[in-house]
């Protein structure tokens, strides 16, 4: 069983990286400066999933479930997640964790994410909808986030979100990204495209301080920032009030932290504006479409942590025939 692949290997594909772990990989064998890491293929979770008997198990549960019932669904993703916990990881596995973490160097610090099969494609984002685990420290609580990402596979909105798209669960699997972990100064989220008014002329960036992860959850107002792709001309630069940020533990796991005088202070300067629109444009290329990115700066570098399509954009109108008569 190939269970390990190399962040940039040819062989991260949709069906053995998941989504995220494939794009990650062609952005890391393009030469972009992504933290360095694995993927722990879908065939892991296939593995761990038959030594467990854990399907026969979901198909008992999800054969009759009342899948827009979210009382119904909540309840069966919490069986089901608990099953996982209760699982056993096949040792070998385990070993090839052990291994692939050792070569990232002794007491590395990783963010463990999930990449479904059924994830970051042209139509279908599930984006958030699978687990991410930050700054987690030592083999035996990166297995543990492992099986966490996993597990979340099966939860309440994945499932609903599954079966509001007609996408057969009997199909999916998920891979795990593991990464070292990003000390970030500043972080965020950046559109290749206006996402609000579909402008394909504009690169819209939102920008705080420490994690991304403040952003994502909805915790702080970033700094909000418009540039037209033509010029590269700043045409909006508003500073968000950035009140807390999450920040790594030496032990692991992370903090919120008070941010004083931060709605003062701009989370990017000029030249970090200019790194991310050349970041993005050579993104969109590469996948041939608008891209949302995570990205984080750290030690004054402009590293990408995922891209995937923007799904939420109004299609460009036909070109209109010229009129000959």
């Amino acid at each position: 069983m190939n269970a390990i692949l190399a962040l940039q290997s040819s062989g991260a594909t949709l069906a053995t990286a998941g989504g995220k772990g494939a794009n990650l990989a062609a952005l890391a064998r393009a030469g972009f400066d992504a933290p360095p890491g694995f993927i722990l293929t879908t065939e892991a979770y296939r593995a761990f999933v038959v030594r467990n008997e854990v399907g026969s198990f979901i198909a008992s549960i999800t054969d009759s479930l009342d899948q827009g019932d979210p009382i119904a669904l909540e309840a069966a993703s919490a069986r089901i997640r608990a099953r996982f916990a209760a699982g056993v990881m096949p040792e070998m596995i385990g070993e090839d964790i052990e291994t692939a973490l050792a070569r990232l160097g002794p007491g590395v610090r990783v963010a463990v994410r999930s990449s479904a099969t059924a994830e970051d494609l042209p139509g279908l984002s599930f984006a958030g909808q699978q687990d991410t685990f930050l700054n987690v420290l030592g083999a035996a609580n990166v297995r543990a986030a492992v099986v966490q990402c996993w597990s979340s596979l099966w939860t309440a909105r994945a499932m609903g979100y599954r079966a509001r798209n007609r996408i057969d669960p009997a199909g999916i699997a998920l891979a795990v990204v593991v990464q070292v972990m990003v000390d970030a100064e500043a972080s965020g989220v950046m559109f290749t495209a206006n996402p609000l008014s579909g402008h394909r002329g504009e690169i819209v960036i939102d920008a705080t301080f420490g994690l991304g992860e403040a952003l994502v959850a909805g915790l702080v107002t970033p700094d909000h920032i418009v540039v037209e792709r033509r010029t590269g001309r700043i045409l909006t630069h508003k500073r968000g009030t950035k009140a807390l940020a999450i920040r790594p533990q030496p032990g692991g796991g992370t903090i919120q932290t008070a941010e004083p005088g931060a709605a003062e202070r701009a989370a990017l300067s000029e030249a970090d504006i200019a790194a991310l629109v050349d970041m993005g444009e050579r993104a969109e290329a590469l996948f041939g479409g608008p891209q949302d990115l995570e990205w984080a700066r750290a030690g004054g570098r402009m590293q990408v942590l995922q891209s995937r399509p923007i799904t939420t954009l109004y299609p460009l109108p036909e070109p209109r025939l010229a009129d000959n008569g």
